[in-house]
């Protein structure tokens, strides 16, 4: 049985990790710790074995682990990362890993000194929207793809805790960005694996538009180029309903996601578009418990296998310099910066505090 805690207790804790520990009958959790202390009965109410802590720090010095899985605002995940391998811990981490490629370079050292898995919650993977398009793709109904086109659009950025004063997510101190960190990354990895191509170079414009009073962006636009394919994302809070909708284009035919449908179209075949309905949308909820067994699936796999730096981890570290160069970009103009073929040990200023 291995034994593992929680670090912050939030939303996508309680309703989106707890669900799929509670379902693995190999793991038990038998710590957790948030700094709002009024979290502490709903955490007795879902994990009533657990113990409870003030802070990560004190729960990493009082605990006999095997891993952690850290739940806190990004502003903390550098920190309790380190100090959870520096004790010979597993982690498993909410996005964004980290908001600095400074931190990352460390941490991936570390992490490989320690040889201990470091892992990124990438539950879109396991959306079964997102499966059954990488499904079409990998059959190639579309051919090679030229371009893909996401935009993610939301009325408001998702609702911190009951009670807590302000939205952590619109604070640029505890959020390193605004939608662009909290929705581009997940934009980010799904492309990646979509395209199986690694970038060259990125653009993007960020701005407000609706939340003015947090000066971070509230709408993101990014262009991204790839070795034989274009990628463009929208990212908002600003919009007036909420939806998702990609397209991706290859040389055979198109692929369209909106919410749960799905329509492939394929000009020169002379059929009529195949539709398909899904059970669930990728604009339904915010904590998808239903998505994150596949993340401690993978997990667990590498913890078992000794993989400390495996697929999920150059995922992670990828979409990490993404959005700093997008970042950076912004600040240039929207300037379009080379991606470079591995992360720089060099300071990169993205204007983000750390």
């Amino acid at each position: 049985m291995l034994r593992g805690a929680l670090i912050g207790f939030g939303n996508v804790a309680a309703n989106g990790h707890v669900p799929g520990w509670l379902a693995c009958q190999d793991v038990e959790i038998v710590a957790v710790s948030d700094t709002n202390k009024a979290r502490q009965s709903e955490a007795e109410r879902l994990l009533p074995y657990a113990r409870w802590y003030d802070s990560g720090e004190m729960l990493l010095a009082e605990e006999r682990l095997d891993f952690v899985d850290i739940c806190t605002p990004p502003s903390g995940h550098a920190d309790l990362i380190r100090a959870a391998l520096q004790r010979g811990l597993h982690v498993l981490c909410e996005k964004p890993l980290v908001t600095c490629p400074d931190d990352l370079v460390e941490l991936s050292v570390l992490a490989g000194a320690e040889r201990k898995v470091l892992y990124t919650v990438h539950n879109w993977h396991h959306a079964p929207n997102i499966v059954f398009v990488r499904e079409l793709l990998q059959r190639r109904e579309i051919g090679s793809i030229t371009r893909c086109i996401w935009q993610t659009l939301r009325i408001k950025p998702a609702a911190a805790v009951t009670g807590q004063p302000g939205n952590w997510r619109l604070d640029p101190q505890v959020a390193g960005g605004g939608v662009l960190v909290d929705h581009g990354w997940h934009a980010c990895y799904v492309m990646l694996s979509w395209l199986n191509q690694r970038p060259t170079a990125i653009s993007a414009r960020l701005e407000t538009r609706r939340h003015v009073d947090s000066p971070l962006e509230d709408t993101a636009t990014v262009h991204i180029q790839f070795p034989r394919a274009t990628a463009e994302l929208f990212l908002t809070w600003a919009a007036d309903d909420r939806r998702n909708t990609v397209e991706i284009s290859g040389d055979r035919g198109t692929i369209r996601l909106e919410n749960n449908s799905v329509v492939l179209s394929q000009p020169n075949s002379h059929e009529e578009p195949r539709r398909w309905t899904l059970a669930s949308s990728l604009a339904e909820g915010s904590h998808h418990p239903e998505w994150f067994g596949g993340v401690v699936n993978g997990f667990l796999a590498e913890m078992a296998e000794a993989t400390t730096r495996g697929h999920n981890f150059s995922e992670a570290a990828l979409c990490v310099q993404m959005l700093a160069l997008a970042q950076l970009s912004n600040r240039q103009d929207g300037a379009w910066l080379p991606i470079p073929d591995s992360i720089s040990v060099e300071k990169m200023d993205t204007g983000v505090p750390r």
